[in-house]
């Protein structure tokens, strides 16, 4: 049995967190935390999250000294701002504590990333170093050996687990750089009121276009250039990104699919359609990424689909976890 503490757990990714580890057999759920200033200090998880009465009605406990919370710690969540995770948790990881952040504080192994993309400078090259990049189904051995795992971005999780079988596998003319739109859910901009995520105000509207912070996660860590425009979408939760690539000269489809089944075919959380394209109500509420293609002469077109707070951040969170300590990699999950 492992004992955790969910640090910013009064958020939406935070919520999906405390539900997955309260039945996970190997977890102990320590303590609940948020900021001191914060507005939720004292308030039961299951007042702001309703779904969770009688199931976890644990107090969200102010923090301004991690040391108050770290005895017998073994993993800490950090479903918190960047700024925010980039200070703690160094201060965990010297506590002797795995840290799982769900922030972007440690995805780019660049101090300059942040500065463009984040606004503050980073303080902890050494950690970038350390740091595993959480994309589950493709960094399975480095995570078992880690104790900082950056959880992937919502839209670079999709993004990724679309493209790199096929980069992988030699297929694509990237003389023509991918084209990815996305559309996320509200949830994707967090719990606080906002005019630009009141139900009246959102439309369907692209935003971040050429400056996203994730288009440079995603180029990043697939190596290669992309075209990444998100869009906010009124609905809720969920992802679906639809990507445009070229595939090189003789290409088939047979090679696209075996590309892809090479690729997950031992990867419970990524479900793959033999015909047709995923829909987004398919993953809402699920921690799996759906994907579909359909190719046409030089041509393949390639959607995914996952739920941005589960396989786009606490679902994937918790598979690392599953990883990292050789438990079964849905515990949990499904």
């Amino acid at each position: 049995m492992l004992n955790t503490l969910i640090v910013g757990a009064s958020g939406y990714a935070g919520a999906e967190l405390v539900t997955y580890l309260n039945r996970h057999p190997h977890m102990n759920i320590t303590a609940l935390t948020v900021s001191a200033q914060s507005n939720d200090a004292g308030k039961l998880i299951s007042d702001l999250h309703p779904q969770l009465k009688g199931i976890v009605d644990l107090p969200l406990q102010p923090m301004s000294d991690i040391s108050e919370f770290t005895d017998g710690v073994d993993v800490v969540f950090l479903a918190t701002a960047h700024e925010v995770s980039h200070d703690l948790a160094p201060q965990f990881l010297a506590k002797g504590c795995v840290v799982i952040d769900l922030s972007g504080a440690f995805r780019v192994n660049d101090a300059k990333f942040y500065q463009l993309y984040y606004g503050f400078t980073h303080q902890h090259p050494e950690l970038l170093e350390q740091a595993v990049y959480g994309l589950a189904e493709w960094e399975s051995d480095k995570l078992k050996e880690t104790s900082l795992i950056s959880v992937p971005g919502c839209y670079p999780t999709a993004s990724q687990l679309a493209l790199k079988p096929l980069i992988e596998a030699g297929l694509l003319d990237l003389n023509q750089w991918p084209v990815i739109n996305a559309t996320s859910g509200v949830s994707g901009a967090g719990r606080k009121a906002a005019i630009s995520n009141s139900f009246c105000e959102v439309s369907l509207q692209p935003y971040g276009i050429f400056n996203h912070r994730h288009h440079p996660e995603i180029v990043t860590h697939l190596g290669t250039p992309v075209i990444f425009t998100p869009h906010l979408g009124n609905f809720p939760r969920g992802i679906l990104a639809t990507i445009t690539c070229r595939l090189k000269e003789g290409v088939t489809q047979q090679q696209v699919a075996d590309a892809f089944n090479e690729a997950y075919q031992d990867k419970p959380l990524v479900r793959l359609y033999d015909k047709g394209v995923p829909a987004l109500k398919n993953v809402v509420g699920l921690p799996f990424c759906d994907i579909g293609f359909a190719v046409q002469g030089e041509h393949v077109i390639v959607v995914a689909t996952e739920d941005n707070l589960l396989k786009g951040a606490s679902a994937q969170a918790v598979q690392c976890l599953n990883i990292r300590f050789g438990f079964a990699e849905t515990q949990s999950l499904i």
